[in-house]
């Protein structure tokens, strides 16, 4: 549930200039887990990391969350 909950919101984030504003501006995880509520997707932490695909695009984050969730 996670997995498909976090790549909904990170294509809503693609295709919504707006809410992919907010995303590049949460500099913590827990302001991108609000955000992400607020809009009406439900996701922990432990879907964000390896062995899972990352969701997002380095575009789309904070420079300290892209530190955080694109670990290459």
């Amino acid at each position: 549930m996670s997995i498909e909950q976090i790549t909904a919101f990170a294509d809503k984030a693609r295709n919504d200039s707006d809410l992919g504003a907010q995303l590049k501006a949460c500099v913590k995880m827990k302001d991108m887990f609000a955000l992400a509520r607020d809009n009406g997707f439900e996701f922990d932490e432990d879907s964000l990391y390896p062995p899972n695909e990352p969701q997002f695009t380095a575009d789309q984050l904070s420079e300290r969350l892209a530190k955080a969730l694109l670990r290459a």
